[in-house]
């Protein structure tokens, strides 16, 4: 059949409508860019090479367009498979329910498309499935290398550019699930979805008047060259999104000479929505640090850009970027530590089998010493099923038996304890002034303990170097009392917020050094074993429910004293670490209390709420003298606390101020939870203040809660030492790994 002939001059109208669909990204935009190519004179062999399709697609749509114009490109009712495949989108649903024979057929039939076709595209982006993924992503030209992140987005009144990264080789480890969700796709989407609308004519009027190449001066170099410096540990891409004033097929109208990215096109198949939720979807999922919060940061920047007026000239452009997470990547030269032993690589021979054993484990770590009669009683085992898990549990190491008790009747019965030595972790507390490290067994003795002085302005490289030194000098201490495979892993305890699905420790107020740091993965590179990270409060109550036993066998809630004051919650059996794992922000909760919010309307930063700073400058005000002058200094509360224990009024009463203000955050935790266990403990609850402390609040919690005719709240020291996070860190390890659990999702 020959081709037809080159179309005559469009209408400037139909030209406008045809630009506007070749520019939106939809199932429209590949119809109109044959026709607007065709216009130009083009062959169809020309125009398929040019857009990526077959020739039978362009001749059928010229054939199209010259029978029934406008009307004859538009989608037609019909029935069966859709007209058009968006191959991003199989690829996202692909992602997000990977694996399984019959993953393709699940997508197929979701999508109203053939098997054969679902498989053709995951073989198109190598998505195999059961396999990490480890894609080719066929934009135009392809992104090089298999290791794909998402890096930031850049969006101005006529284009969008979408900054990928790359590397050669695939993800060291991916995670077992999914760490994004739909909500968060579609949220980004969403946000996006204003910026894509055609922009103010005004705006697009300046843009054809000043030429499609200008706009490649202003921002967006800028921002590209940002970029490259922030991010100068991987390859750098721009994929554009959209570009509303280029000419149909014009592939060259982008600055790659004078930047230090690499331009690609969108797929020919694709829309730059189902691109961008592909691209994120495979981020997500082959990066633990590319977590929810990162997409709802962005999330944030698109929503602000979309409701900031621009009043007498163009919009801000949205430029995004995360954070460099990939810096623990690269292999600098690093500060030289000792090499973490190869005997502490880690336990092997921990390998529960069944929750049934966590129950006995827990049983028998509650108790002390047992009977296997005794944990059938209160677990609800039968005595048949506690003696083989027992007998099993003995075997591995895990239990030994206790000295035999003499029975009434019968043979003697033998009690079984947990094998301190079976299991040893190491805890690290990272605090604004002090890094603690300690080594603790199976049972919660510590077997070493190592602290150095630190400053919160130090740089966090140096700082995390000094983590990396301290860990490896307290299990060089314990190298005789840890079995050659004992080690369990590392917990950190580290001052909130933290996002625990990446490892990243956000800006804490009280470290203004720290911004964003990839701590989890930074520590990975020099401890070859199990790496937790876990809020400093939340840690101090996990080892006070796994050291204090029996003591502490029911809800509570523990208030850690540090440079800052937190709280951990044990609720119904479990650490409560809450959606995202920050439960026990305390001071917004103090501040409620009693009342005090900033100008801007939020809750204000309490002073009370950090005990070293708050309650030396309250006893030098009260007129205490140079013993409390050094406002902020470790040495300067406890030279208060000792004037408060010998009874200076001055120092009693500024240890009371700041405990009042922590009785009134207790008193909102004990109203809203309904509990009758309160715990204090951490590096600044000293012996010196205990008392004051212990009073105020214990009389604040049962003087003034609505329910206080009903129950009475006990006000109670920690079981732990000064070193609670530390300790508490460490104990996440047996915490995670022998603690029976119902709930299917968890974070370890």
């Amino acid at each position: 059949m020959p081709e037809p002939r080159s179309d005559p001059g469009l209408p400037a109208e139909t030209r406008a409508v045809l630009r506007g669909w070749a520019g939106s990204g939809g199932p429209l935009a590949t119809r109109a860019r044959v026709v607007l190519l065709a216009a130009e004179g083009l062959r169809d062999a020309d125009i398929a090479r040019r857009l990526g399709v077959s020739r039978q697609t362009v001749g059928s749509w010229r054939h199209r367009w010259h029978s029934g114009g406008l009307p004859g490109l538009e989608q037609r009712p019909r029935t069966g498979r859709p007209a058009l495949v968006d191959e991003a989108e199989v690829v996202t649903r692909a992602l997000l329910a990977p694996g399984g024979s019959g993953a393709s057929r699940a997508i197929a039939r979701e999508l109203g498309l053939s098997h054969a076709t679902v498989a053709a595209i995951r073989r198109r982006w190598q998505l195999p499935p059961d396999a990490a993924p480890a894609p080719h992503i066929p934009t135009r030209p392809p992104l090089p290398g298999a290791d794909v992140w998402v890096m930031g987005l850049y969006v101005d009144p006529l284009s969008a550019v979408l900054l990928a990264g790359t590397r050669p080789q695939t993800p060291r480890t991916a995670p077992a699930a999914t760490v994004i969700g739909e909500d968060v796709l579609e949220g980004v989407a969403r946000a996006l979805d204003p910026l894509s609308a055609a922009p103010d004519p005004a705006v697009a009027a300046r843009a054809a008047a000043s030429g499609p190449d200008t706009r490649w001066d202003g921002a967006l170099p800028a921002y590209l060259a940002a970029a490259a410096e922030h991010h100068p540990d991987i390859e750098l891409h721009a994929v554009v999104l959209w570009e509303r004033g280029r000419p149909a097929g014009r592939d060259t109208g982008h600055p790659d000479a004078g930047t230090p990215v690499t331009f690609h096109d969108l797929p020919a198949r694709t829309t730059w929505r189902g691109f961008l939720r592909a691209m994120i979807a495979l981020d997500s999922t082959s990066h633990p640090e590319s977590s929810r919060r990162v997409y709802l940061d962005l999330v944030a920047a698109l929503e602000r850009r979309a409701h900031r007026p621009s009043p007498g000239g163009p919009a801000e452009p949205v430029h995004w970027l995360r954070e460099n997470v990939a810096g623990h990547l690269r292999a600098p030269a690093r500060r030289q530590l000792p090499s973490v032993p190869a005997s502490f690589s880690g336990v092997n021979q921990i390998d529960l089998g069944s929750f049934n054993e966590c129950v006995v484990i827990e049983a028998v770590r509650l108790s002390g010493s047992i009977t296997r009669g005794e944990i059938a009683h209160r677990t609800g085992l039968t005595q048949q099923s506690v003696s083989r898990i027992a007998r099993s549990l003995l075997d591995r190491g895990i239990l030994v038996e206790d000295a035999q008790r003499r029975a009434t009747s019968g043979k003697p019965r033998t009690p079984v304890r947990l094998c301190g030595t079976a299991a040893h972790a190491l805890g690290l507390h990272i605090d604004p002034e002090l890094l603690t490290a300690v080594v603790i067994d199976l049972d919660g003795a510590i077997v070493c303990t190592c602290t150095r002085p630190v400053s919160a302005d130090t740089d966090p490289g140096e700082f995390v170097a000094q983590v990396v030194a301290l860990g490896h000098e307290a299990l060089e201490k314990a190298r005789g009392a840890v079995r050659e495979d004992g080690l369990l892993g590392v917990g950190v305890a580290v001052p909130g917020p933290v996002d625990i699905a990446s490892g990243t420790v956000l800006n804490p107020p009280l470290m203004q050094a720290w911004k964003d740091l990839p701590l989890l993965y930074l520590l990975k590179d020099h401890f070859p074993c199990r790496v937790l990270i876990e809020k400093d409060s939340l840690a101090a109550a996990a080892g006070e429910r796994w050291i204090g036993r029996d003591r502490r066998a029911r809800d509570f809630a523990y208030l850690y004293l540090g440079t800052g004051v937190g709280s951990g919650l044990y609720l119904n059996g479990d650490l409560y670490r809450g959606v995202s794992a920050n439960a026990g922000e305390f001071g917004q909760l103090c501040a409620i209390a009693l009342g005090r919010m900033a100008g801007d309307g939020r809750p204000e930063i309490l002073p009370e709420c950090n005990p070293p700073v708050s309650v030396p400058d309250f006893a030098a005000r009260l007129g205490l003298g140079s013993a409390g002058t050094d406002g902020g200094s470790t040495a300067a509360y406890r030279a208060v606390g000792r004037a408060a224990a010998d009874g200076d009024p001055a120092a009693v009463r500024a240890v009371r101020e700041v405990a009042g203000a922590v009785g009134r955050g207790a008193l909102g935790l004990v109203d809203l939870l309904d509990i009758d266990l309160i715990v204090l403990g951490g590096p600044f609850f000293t012996d010196d203040v205990a008392g004051f402390y212990l009073e105020e609040i214990g009389r604040t919690v049962n003087e003034f809660p609505t329910a206080r005719r009903l129950r009475r709240v006990e006000v109670e020291r920690s079981v732990l030492s000064a070193e609670a996070a530390a300790v508490g860190a460490a104990s996440t390890l047996f915490h995670a790994t022998f603690t029976p659990r119902l709930r299917g999702r968890d974070r370890v």
